[in-house]
């Protein structure tokens, strides 16, 4: 988080009309990546009405014009079709307030870029699934996202992150990375090296199939852990889908395999002991029964056939990813001891394993739940 923000903090507030006298705003939330202040207003005598703040990271995200537009966009479906189904519009999505000025965001005298949406009140953003029912809510609150936009038109979307879950372009830039093997740690991963290398045509699978034809363009959220999800306090469901910073055209398939890849085990991400690393076929089946239930019968059969795919090469992209920042030095990754970045791509592909052993038991789980 930048202290900067702190800085401009007060040209936020005075550019945003909050409908009632300001009381206070402060840091909140867990993210690393925005600066996120939540802002307290007093209308008269009624409750505090509450609002989130956020400095969008201009080192995460190049273009908050084209950021903002997709969210903006997103939101703005999302609400006609919440309203259409009689849904709660105020609890079900995201909403931006604008500037006073009328336009998508604000830009400080910094040039640092800043946004409003009303707080949902009544609700938890959990960091971890404690429960399946709990990662159940989560799978079926990101598949009636896909249900819900499965007619926007994805294609109009920008990549507000390039190449994100472009897994050859993943596959590529470890390459260059091993190629250069700049600090000479290539000699410690060797095994991890060969894990990949054995997997190079996996890395082509669902793009391959995109580009064919097989598998369509959706809007897709490309973040899709539980922590992205408001569970309501009293029903313990999730009814919102947060975070859309990432939300761009892409694979459903992806989308489901980054919950699998983040939810479907006990370990955590660093875990040295690799024996405590496992995918848990039984959170699988709840999940994938949960999220095609919130899909409402929205994907193809293809996209249902690939959905082990996805559960494989998100977990797969995400190891290629801690290994080529280990390679590099570690400058991508966030680290707090040596070789952390190792042992999270040796979790990772202890997932991976796991799940090319029990592959056709995926398979089998996958059919059970399909519409």
């Amino acid at each position: 988080m930048s202290v900067e923000a702190e800085v401009t903090l007060q040209e936020a507030l005075e550019a945003f009309d909050f409908g009632a006298p300001l009381v206070g705003a402060v840091r909140y939330g867990h993210g690393h990546i925005n600066d996120t202040f939540c802002v307290h207003t007093q209308p008269d005598d009624e409750p505090c009405v509450r609002f989130i703040l956020q400095r969008m990271s201009a080192q995460a995200f190049h273009h908050p014009d084209e950021l903002m537009k997709n969210i903006i966009g997103v939101t703005e479906f999302l609400g006609e079709e919440i309203r259409k189904n009689g849904g709660d519009r105020s609890r079900e999505a995201m909403e931006v307030l604008r500037p006073k000025s009328g336009e998508d965001f604000f830009t400080d005298s910094k040039g640092g870029a800043w946004r409003v949406y009303p707080f949902i009140e009544g609700t938890h953003c959990l960091q971890s699934a404690d429960t399946p029912e709990l990662f159940a809510a989560s799978g079926r609150a990101f598949g009636r996202f896909q249900k819900m936009l499965q007619k926007f038109p994805a294609e109009t979307l920008f990549e507000t992150i390039p190449h994100f879950h472009d897994t050859e372009d993943r596959l590529k830039k470890f390459k260059e990375a091993l190629a250069e093997d700049k600090l000479g740690r290539a000699k410690n991963c060797q095994p991890e090296i060969q894990f990949i290398l054995d997997r190079e045509e996996d890395c082509s699978v669902c793009l391959k199939a995109l580009r064919d034809g097989i598998l369509p363009l959706r809007v897709t959220h490309n973040d899709t852990k539980l922590n992205n999800v408001l569970i309501d306090a009293e029903s313990g469901e999730g009814i919102c889908v947060i975070d859309l910073d990432t939300t761009m055209p892409g694979l459903s398939v992806n989308d489901f395999g980054d919950s699998i890849r983040f939810g479907a085990n006990h370990s955590a991400e660093d875990e040295k002991d690799l024996s405590k690393v496992n995918l848990d076929v039984e959170l699988f089946d709840v999940y994938t029964e949960a999220f095609l239930d919130g899909c409402g019968g929205a994907l193809t059969d293809a996209e249902l056939d690939y959905m082990p795919w996805g559960a494989k090469l998100m977990t797969l992209e995400c190891g290629i990813r801690f290994l080529t920042d280990y390679l590099v030095g570690d400058t991508y990754f966030r680290t707090s001891r040596e070789d952390q970045n190792l042992d999270r791509t040796r979790t990772q592909f202890k997932l991976v394993s796991d799940m090319e052993a029990r592959w056709e038991e995926l398979k089998t789980i996958v059919n059970k739940h399909r519409r």
